[in-house]
């Protein structure tokens, strides 16, 4: 059984449904890409799972227990989430940022213990970050500022992590330096990884699983091989592609060429098109 799921979720904001009854397993020591038009649901799903919004209905389980009925710090300590452009109070250096990820596993006054520092140089280390461990975080470039916002997520000690669009407003080469990061920490130590992503091509280049939303709803789920079809661009984005294999990766690779003629209308049978490798 896989550590994370939902199992009837059903989310909103108010009275506005976004999300209704979503049953999606994540594939422990993967990473999943959540894929999906503008207001498809996924950064919902997301802060969902990380226990930062409620559900109307339904759940989310974390080792089979609902993790919105576990005390904050016990999640913090299994669970990492990195939002949307986060930021940071002015002058706050790259390991004072790092230390916060600490946090859920220290008792009274918060003092940092031999432990909590052995994380957090270690951490450092994983992301490349140490020789900017004394500089401040307004001081870095995009993808270094990225890098060090993940190193605080690592610092936590969870095998779990969630990151909302890591690569946003980052320019072509600082979205491979992090994508290539997250991709690193998920081959050499298996961290399960649980990412939205706007660009289809880096989803099926850096994710083995992806789970495609459309109002809500998964229309389609598996590999990226099955999963990214000129269909499933046409059912989901509603535009006109071919997919090609990449010419190094063999992965993927999505062409764009316009809107579809008409508005897609997939066959949503109560069953999705799930393909799993």
């Amino acid at each position: 059984m896989s550590r994370l799921r939902t199992t009837d979720l059903s989310l909103g904001y108010g009275n506005r449904q976004i999300v209704k009854l979503l049953n999606v397993e994540v594939p422990d020591g993967q990473i999943t890409a959540l894929v999906g038009a503008n207001g498809s649901g996924k950064s919902t799903i997301l802060k969902s799972m990380a226990r930062i919004l409620n559900p109307v209905n339904g759940g989310v389980f974390l080792d089979g227990k609902l993790i919105h009925r576990q005390p904050t710090k016990e999640v913090a300590k299994q669970l990492a989430i990195l939002p949307q452009n986060p930021t940071s109070p002015e002058g706050l250096t790259v390991r004072e940022l790092v230390s916060f990820g600490r946090y859920p596993h220290q008792k009274g006054f918060g003092n940092l213990s031999a432990e909590d520092n052995r994380m957090i140089d270690w951490a450092l280390h994983a992301t490349n970050m140490a020789e900017f461990s004394d500089r401040s975080v307004d001081q870095l470039s995009g993808g270094q500022r990225q890098r060090a916002w993940i190193a605080m997520s690592l610092a936590q000690g969870t095998d779990v992590l969630l990151l909302d669009e890591p690569t946003t407003f980052l320019d072509m080469a600082h979205q491979i330096e992090v994508m290539s990061l997250l991709e690193k920490l998920n081959r050499e130590q298996h961290r399960t990884i649980i990412m939205v992503v706007h660009d289809l091509n880096h989803a099926a280049r850096y994710a083995q699983h992806l789970i495609a939303l459309k109002q809500g709803t998964v229309l389609y789920e598996g590999n990226p091989q099955k999963v990214m079809t000129s269909q499933m661009l046409r059912d989901v984005f509603g535009i006109d592609a071919d997919v090609i294999p990449d010419p190094r990766t063999g992965a993927p690779l999505c062409l764009p060429y316009g809107l579809a003629e008409e508005p897609a209308t997939p066959a949503l049978a109560p069953e999705r098109e799930k393909v799993l490798a």
